[in-house]
């Protein structure tokens, strides 16, 4: 037994390119506290200077509750027609072959290199009453500047390669071999989508929707540009807190922005979520 244990080769450790676990985790610890959690920590402590009542009247406001109206419901119908526009994008560079496929490409990420400020000013040069799409619709009562229409088109062109970005490697890895069987068994092309592309791709689309339901919240330089910025009409809540703090009232920004935070927070655990169960269906480990 003793010469059987001598003669097994012992089990070696895998060798590891990082350090070891500790010191990794302390330097990810250290960095996040740096750049996350300190300063959050300090948004959080300075809203805890009001009272409750200030931090409910500071956070409930008239102007306040139209721009979360505005920032909530602009966000949630870009993102619903990112998610339709968003499939169709990735469907077609993936099964199409077409010239000029390659500058598509690139073009869907343009609003990731593009400042958003710069975007701001394009959408607004582009659909403004003077502008070159804008002196042709505005005489026929179609305004989309500085209205909330035009918060809506900002939203949709920062928050677009979101939906295409995580759609087209589901759609570049699914089977077309069970599409072909559904066609021979004589599904219909609807049926055929409904059926069997659809429930693929569902949750890569529900996972670009909250991705760029979440950026579209937080979105402010593409927006400020185009909105007009109009009080209870056309305020977006960044904006509420910029205001906030250009009258010194810090302790009001922060609770705004609080709330803020606490909606991204749970986005995030949605976006987490819905990606752990994106890699649970496809099969890889979560």
């Amino acid at each position: 037994m003793s010469s059987l244990a001598m003669s097994w080769p012992a089990k070696r450790a895998p060798a590891r390119v990082l350090p070891g676990f500790n010191l990794t985790l302390g330097y990810t610890m250290l960095y996040l506290s740096l750049l996350v959690l300190i300063p959050l920590s300090a948004l959080v402590f300075k809203t805890f200077t009001l009272t409750w009542d200030q931090f409910w009247a500071a956070v409930t406001g008239p102007r306040v509750m139209a721009s979360y109206r505005l920032t909530f419901g602009a966000s949630l119908i870009a993102a619903l027609v990112n998610v339709v526009f968003g499939l169709l994008i990735a469907w077609v560079l993936v099964r199409y072959e077409f010239f000029g496929k390659k500058f598509v490409d690139a073009l869907v990420d343009l609003p990731f290199a593009l400042p958003t400020a710069v975007a701001g000013i394009s959408l607004t040069a582009l659909l403004a009453g003077n502008g070159w799409v804008g002196q042709y619709l505005e005489p026929l009562g179609i305004q989309l500047a500085f209205n909330p229409k035009g918060v809506v088109i900002a939203l949709i062109f920062i928050g677009l390669p979101f939906v295409v970005r995580t759609v087209q490697p589901v759609l570049e890895d699914a089977e077309k071999e069970l599409e072909e069987a559904a066609t021979c068994l004589g599904a219909t092309r609807w049926q055929t989508f409904s059926r069997v592309i659809f429930p693929s791709v569902a949750p890569a689309l529900l996972t670009g929707f909250a991705m760029a339901f979440a950026r579209a919240i937080g979105e402010y330089g593409s927006v400020i540009f185009i909105a007009g910025n109009m009080p209870l009409i056309s305020e977006i809540t960044p904006l509420i807190i910029i205001g906030k703090l250009e009258q010194y009232d810090y302790a009001g920004a922060t609770a705004v922005a609080v709330v803020m935070l606490g909606f991204s927070f749970l986005l995030l655990l949605v976006i987490n979520a819905l990606q752990a169960w994106q890699r649970k269906r496809s099969g890889a480990p979560v």
